[in-house]
């Protein structure tokens, strides 16, 4: 096996299992513990890994703090995969909540299409837009400070104002879950207590979100996973995360 490949295998070793260790690297390439430590070191240089004692784990990533236009336009058909999973989630005569995020947008287009007889809350200005031909589907919009960055309102008087409803289901963004540490988290202060008043307000609550943000963290943990019912992603994670996920009654769609 080449060095690249042994490199690759290692990497797709740490995804399945979080981390490995020298001695089992050792023996499954047959290669001395030295060899693979170097192995190790070059991966942490290159920041793929985090070296621990006797091996090393999956270094996660910071992710992104980007506009809502640029989001918008990114990743639009694993996006798309979850806002069509979204959808079968919701019945006739449901309260759901939609809050700031991209893949909620693709979620409410759905909706409108479908003029599904709902009522859908959101303080995302942008899904408002997208109902004013349809006639089945109620629309509430919250009040409070308009974030141009962020594309919706946040802030104490939008928590207020969401506090007055109760939802059957939400649908929330968020730029990272670590299962290592319990998070899941956003990067904007204001938008994680806004997250945080939404899921104090549903009766069931659903992350949306791809698939890699499972190794992302923002900078802000506004919920555990003990507070979501639900993620809905473009396709599964390892067994590693899923097994976390299941003994939190975490439902994985």
């Amino acid at each position: 096996m080449f060095a690249e490949e042994r490199l690759n295998a290692i990497l797709s070793i740490l995804e399945e299992q979080g981390k490995v260790y020298v001695k089992d690297l050792s023996v499954r390439f047959n290669m001395s513990e030295p060899m693979i430590r170097k192995d190790l070191q070059r991966l942490e240089k290159e920041g793929k890994l985090k070296r621990t004692y006797g091996g090393a784990i999956l270094e996660r990533k910071k992710a992104e703090s980007t506009s809502i236009e640029t989001r918008l336009v990114r990743n639009t058909d694993k996006k798309h995969i979850i806002a069509k999973k979204a959808l079968n989630e919701i019945n006739d005569l449901d309260m759901i909540f939609l809050d700031i995020s991209s893949i909620n947008y693709l979620i409410a287009k759905l909706i409108a299409e479908e003029n599904k007889r709902i009522t859908v809350v959101t303080n995302m200005v942008e899904i408002s837009t997208l109902f004013n031909e349809n006639t089945n589907t109620e629309l509430i919009c919250i009040g409070g400070r308009y974030n141009k960055h962020l594309g919706g309102v946040v802030g104490s008087a939008a928590s207020l104002d969401i506090s007055r409803y109760r939802v059957d289901k939400a649908f929330i963004g968020s730029c990272g879950v670590n299962v290592l540490d319990n998070s899941i988290s956003n990067f904007d202060l204001e938008e994680g207590n806004t997250k945080k008043a939404i899921i104090k307000a549903s009766k069931e609550t659903f992350i949306v979100m791809e698939n890699t943000k499972f190794i992302f963290d923002g900078s802000y943990r506004f919920a555990i996973l003990d507070d979501i019912n639900n993620i809905i992603t473009d396709e599964l994670p390892d067994m590693k995360i899923l097994d976390v996920l299941e003994s939190k009654d975490i439902r994985v769609i």
